[in-house]
């Protein structure tokens, strides 16, 4: 099958590519844990990040921003040691506070597909040199969210959330999964 330039033959990527990368998320649990893990890729590669979620669902408590919210320093520091996860103190403190700045948030789920209007865009690029960093809707939500209070959410950080996310559908035109994310996301008849 046809994937996306980025895509390596690595089982748990190309599972990660052909499941989930694109698909519209509206589950607020989910697309809470896609932003925070975006924010730990700063710097790194999206693959070491993957191959650690199955830890950080395990030690941040299936991502549950309320547990999260109240994280305390002597917990920070004992993730520090866990070798099965990113080990950066900033990473880790914004992980308490983006908890809190969600919970701040009266409908986070529609307020952050309100950036694209609440539907999917679909793009139709043909080559890695097509596909943006970043996009202004990247960098209004980037904006907002800072004012919101969250950190690590500058706007390249943004624009890989929404398209993690099915926000914005950059599977190139020559993957098989631009077709069906594409045809899936025209409204029927």
């Amino acid at each position: 099958m046809p994937r996306c330039f980025w895509c390596s033959d690595e089982p748990l990527y190309m599972a990660y590519h052909d499941e989930e990368w694109g698909v519209p998320l509206r589950d607020g649990r989910a697309l809470f844990e896609l932003l925070l893990l975006e924010g730990f890729q700063a710097g790194l590669s999206w693959f070491t990040v993957l191959k650690k979620r199955e830890r950080y669902r395990q030690v941040l408590f299936g991502f549950d921003p309320q547990r999260l919210a109240g994280l305390g320093d002597a917990e920070i520091d004992a993730l520090l040691l866990d070798p099965g996860i990113i080990r950066n103190r900033r990473k880790l403190e914004a992980v308490r506070q983006n908890a809190r700045a969600w919970l701040g948030l009266e409908n986070p789920v529609e307020w952050l597909w309100s950036f694209v209007g609440g539907v999917p865009r679909i793009n139709r690029f043909q080559a890695r040199e097509d596909v943006p960093a970043t996009s202004p809707e990247a960098e209004d939500m980037s904006r907002a969210l800072k004012k919101a209070g969250f950190a690590f959410v500058g706007p390249t950080i943004c624009y890989a959330f929404m398209q993690a996310a099915g926000m914005v559908m950059d599977h190139t035109t020559d993957c098989d999964r631009h077709a069906q994310l594409a045809g899936a996301a025209q409204p029927s008849g």
